[in-house]
């Protein structure tokens, strides 16, 4: 027994590739290396192939090889070191040649094929488990979910989790976390709620999933029912749940809530709290806050390192903060601990110059950065060349982009805005034409609306809703009255040429006008904001039509777009006219 415990110490305290070689000398002259069954040799050789050498890691498969009859316990050491490291294809490589592979075996492949996401093998092994009936084991039937869901098989996920005849904790989060991580957040939440309905005791992990899935929907009623549930079970004590509450807050439009976890914390903030903290802010259009909050943080003993940087950039960003943020662009290579600029943090700085107008300096940073600019800096100049109408620039940065090989529907529709604006239609119809050649599809906007605890989602036009005629009837009433205040639709935005009346009924239909008519129809009270999420960024014309519903109406709109929040109220934006 003494012999056994000093044998496993001496194996975990091997740091060298030359205190490895030693233990298998002693196992070789002891003769315990080549035992049919040797604990210490498999021990040994898990330790070698877990070493983040790759000399280490690279002897274990030599260790292996003179291993006279290896059990299944040498092949599991080998195996689950591979699929750990750096190379997890070499596992799936490895694992065909096991003769009589377990639960433990196939628990390790399926680590490296979701890795890789490699589907196919997933599905192979998955087979395999099948044949050997090894199914019952629970720890393998949750590691088949998870491989499924990292490789985007959420269907078949679903079904392993139907079919397991015990589920653990385990088995849910994996499930929960797949569906978060895989764009089905409405499905993550259920199950979420199902799981705590049944009793299942809910950890860190699992409340981790849903706030993703809230964060994702803006579902501020289903974040405030997870959010309960952590304080309830004191899993507030973890810095991750915390961080991931004032996220999700922070998403559903109320950095304020958000705030008052952070402000109140007793488990210790991270760098990515304050991080978090300061993007909250910056998304909600409280620029002077982030940066008061970002000047909190520098006389802590935090290091702030780039995403501090970045959070404060796109803060200064959202808030039209131009010269603040260009200081503190300029300060960062001095900034205490010395932060290194990457090329996210010249995107900030183009797009914040860009919208201010400043295209000229934005286009001197692009050609003059220590970094290789990538296409999200010249898609934000071509952005601001639509917004300032320069036709000149705004090819330049379009044929960069087109050198560079980009195919975004983005690009394209960019350029077409900037000459649709100048009424240069055969230039818009070129586009267009580049665009079918080269496959290019527009992506389709849609909004969506949380109403009753169920999600509502349209389309530009979209008349498949239950209520679509109603809809459109105050759609009809809001076009009426918002002219009473001058509304005149932005119908330069509409690019196609035809008649003014069609472009304003385009523009009457898009999808965040019929969400937020949807709300007014179903959100009788006035006490509660109408929630809007979109995909893409808010249309002009959608944002003045807001701002007056929000006058006439007497109601406060939040509508999350892709880049930020807009807060309507009294006929203004928390942005400004700044996005």
């Amino acid at each position: 027994m003494a012999y056994s415990l000093v044998m496993d110490s001496i194996i975990q305290k091997c740091t060298t590739l030359s205190h490895i070689k030693q233990v298998q000398a002693q196992l070789l002259t002891t003769g315990q290396f080549n035992l049919h069954f040797s604990p210490f040799r498999t021990r040994l050789l898990e330790h070698c192939a877990l070493s983040s050498s790759s000399a280490s890691s690279s002897y274990a498969a030599h260790i292996h090889r003179h291993i006279p009859h290896p059990s299944t316990n040498d092949f599991n050491a080998l195996l689950r070191g591979l699929a750990r490291g750096p190379h997890p294809t070499h596992a799936l490589s490895f694992f065909p040649t096991i003769p009589q592979p377990d639960a433990l075996t196939f628990s390790f492949s399926l680590i490296a094929s979701a890795r890789t996401l490699a589907l196919s093998e997933t599905c192979q092994i998955h087979s395999q488990i099948l044949r050997r009936g090894c199914y019952a084991d629970m720890l393998l039937g949750t590691t088949l979910i998870d491989a499924y869901a990292k490789c985007s098989d959420l269907d078949s996920a679903q079904y392993v989790f139907d079919e397991i005849p015990l589920r653990d904790v385990a088995a849910w989060n994996a499930l929960i976390v797949g569906l978060a991580q895989g764009s089905k957040s409405n499905e993550a939440l259920d199950l979420f709620f199902r799981m705590k309905a049944e009793g299942v005791k809910i950890n860190e992990v699992s409340v981790l999933g849903a706030l993703a899935a809230c964060s994702q929907l803006g579902a501020l009623r289903a974040g405030e029912r997870v959010h309960a549930c952590v304080k309830k079970m004191n899993l507030d004590m973890n810095v991750q749940v915390c961080n991931a509450a004032i996220d999700m807050y922070a998403k559903c439009g109320f950095a304020d809530k958000g705030f008052g976890i952070f402000s109140t914390m007793t488990c210790g903030k991270s760098v990515v709290t304050w991080n978090t903290m300061i993007m909250a802010f910056g998304m909600n259009g409280n620029g002077f806050r982030a940066l008061e909050l970002f000047e909190e943080m520098g006389r802590t003993q935090i290091e702030m390192d780039s995403l501090t940087y970045l959070a404060v950039l796109c803060a200064c960003n959202h808030a039209g903060l131009v010269e603040e943020g260009v200081k503190l662009f300029d300060e960062m290579s001095s900034a205490r601990g010395g932060v290194s600029r990457n090329v996210k943090h010249y995107g900030s700085v183009v797009d914040l110059l860009g919208r201010a107008g400043r295209l000229d300096e934005a286009y001197r940073i692009i050609n003059t950065m220590s970094v290789v600019p990538d296409v999200v800096l010249w898609q934000s100049l071509l952005g601001a060349c639509k917004t300032y109408g320069n036709v000149e620039m705004a090819e330049t940065a379009s044929r960069k982009l087109v050198e560079m090989g980009s195919n975004s529907c983005g690009d394209f529709v960019l350029l077409s805005n900037v000459y649709a604006a100048q009424e240069r239609w055969e230039d818009v119809g070129r586009v267009r034409e580049a665009m079918k050649r080269r496959d290019v599809r527009k992506v389709p906007g849609f909004s969506y609306i949380e109403v009753g605890g169920l999600i509502h989602k349209f389309v530009n036009g979209d008349q498949n809703h239950p209520h679509w005629r109603e809809i459109y009837a105050k759609l009809d009433e809001i076009r009426f009255r918002i002219k009473a205040f001058g509304y005149v639709a932005e119908t330069s935005l509409v690019l196609h040429d035809i008649g003014e009346e069609d472009k304003e009924n385009a523009l009457c239909h898009h999808s965040e006008k019929l969400a937020v008519a949807f709300g007014l129809i179903s959100c009788s009270s006035e006490g509660i904001p109408i929630r809007v999420n979109k995909n893409l960024r808010i249309c002009g014309d959608c944002h003045v039509v807001i701002k007056l519903i929000s006058k006439i109406y007497g109601r406060e709109i939040i509508v999350r777009d892709r880049a930020r929040f807009h807060r309507f109220k009294d006929g203004s934006c928390s942005c400004r006219d700044y996005w």
